[in-house]
């Protein structure tokens, strides 16, 4: 059974979009540009959380995580807020890469794939 949910959406895009016991995030950037990159990654992070939250879903049922930096030296202080989020458990797989990114004020894009809570 397809049973597509679209959440959040705009003209180009949908924040979240739940299907087959999946929710698929967007690629979500801090709102308030002017922190460092350990205030946009705890930004971002939240966003997240909520998306999640609003979507069925919660962070200890991640999946796969894929995160941009505009600087990849950034990378240490980046991993210090994902730990902290985390709290030490349920690690989803992970891919981080240096990009480009849409804003040059812009210090990171986190993406995110999550089951569904099923009740069970």
């Amino acid at each position: 059974m397809n049973n597509i949910q679209r959440m959040q959406t705009s003209p180009r895009m949908s924040q979240a979009v739940t299907a087959n016991g999946f929710v698929f995030l967007a690629g979500q950037v801090a709102d308030n540009l002017q922190g460092d990159i350990a205030k946009q990654t705890q930004q971002v992070l939240e966003k997240i959380e909520r998306l999640l939250q609003e979507a069925g879903s919660d962070k200890s049922k991640l999946i796969s995580v894929n995160m941009w930096l505009a600087d990849i030296t950034h990378f240490n202080a980046m991993n210090d807020a994902y730990e902290n989020w985390l709290g030490g458990r349920d690690q989803p797989t992970r891919a981080c890469a240096q990009s480009t990114l849409a804003d040059p004020n812009y210090l990171i894009e986190i993406t995110a794939t999550a089951l569904l809570n099923t009740g069970a």
